[in-house]
C-alpha cells in the first residue's frame, strides 16, 4: 500500500502550506478547531483538513507529526478522519503552556464531541500516530519513537463504514499560528489483529 501525496484533498485549505512526497507543512491561522457542542456549547468547523479518500476496509496509516513550533495554548497537529461536520475522529498534542502539553483524542458522532486526555511534558515536540480501521471501527495509537505503540482508545464512528477520508489536520483555536510538519507517511496492512472472541472469566 502506499500514500500518495497527489491523491490527498483539502478541505479548507490554509493560506501557506507545502506538499512535497516526503514531507508537508501546514501554517495555522488563527481561531481554527474542530469541535462540536459538548460542554464548551461552541461549535468550531474551519480547521484545514488534508485527506486520502479510500474504501479499504482494513488498513493502518502512520504519520510523524512535529510540532516543534507551536507556542500557544492549544496549537495542536496529527491524524484525522473527517466525514463531515458531525462525524469525525482526531488525536494530537495540544499545547498547553511552558511545563505540559495534552496528549488527546476526540471522536465526534452525530454532533457531539468527546476529549480523553494525558498530561505530557512541555519539551516532548515530536510524535508517530498509528490509525487503524477494522471496518466502521478505529483504533487509534502514539509513539515517541515511531516503533514501540500505544494504545490511545478504540472507537466506533456511527457514519464510519464504506468509503472513507483520513489524513492530517492542524489549527489554533486561539490568537495563533505555527507551522506543523508532517513525515514518514506511510499506509499499511491492518495492524491491529482481530478480536479472538474471548469472552471475560466466569466467577
Amino acid at each position: 500500500m502506499h500514500f500518495d501525496v497527489t491523491k490527498l484533498v483539502w478541505t479548507r485549505p490554509p493560506e501557506r502550506y507545502r506538499i512535497t512526497p516526503g514531507q508537508i507543512e501546514i501554517t495555522t491561522q488563527p481561531h481554527t478547531d474542530l469541535w462540536q457542542r459538548t460542554y464548551y456549547h461552541f461549535r468550531n468547523d474551519n480547521a484545514p483538513v488534508l485527506q486520502l479518500e479510500t474504501g479499504e476496509p482494513y488498513f493502518s496509516f502512520v504519520v510523524k507529526t512535529d510540532f516543534s513550533d507551536s507556542k500557544r495554548r492549544f496549537d495542536q497537529c496529527g491524524i484525522v478522519l473527517y466525514l463531515d461536520s458531525e462525524n469525525w475522529l482526531k488525536a494530537s498534542v495540544e499545547y498547553e503552556n511552558g511545563a505540559f502539553q495534552h496528549l488527546g483524542s476526540v471522536v465526534t458522532n452525530g454532533g457531539y464531541s468527546d476529549w480523553a486526555t494525558t498530561v505530557l511534558d512541555a519539551d516532548i515536540r515530536t510524535m508517530w500516530y498509528r490509525l487503524s480501521r477494522r471496518e466502521s471501527d478505529y483504533r487509534i495509537e502514539c509513539s515517541r519513537d515511531g516503533l514501540h505503540y500505544s494504545q490511545m482508545r478504540i472507537c466506533h464512528l456511527h457514519k464510519g463504514n464504506g468509503v472513507i477520508r483520513f489524513g492530517l489536520y492542524a489549527c489554533s483555536p486561539e490568537e495563533s499560528s505555527f507551522t506543523a510538519v508532517f513525515s514518514q507517511m506511510e499506509l499499511t496492512d491492518c495492524q491491529w489483529p482481530a478480536h479472538d472472541g474471548q469472552q471475560p472469566d466466569q466467577p
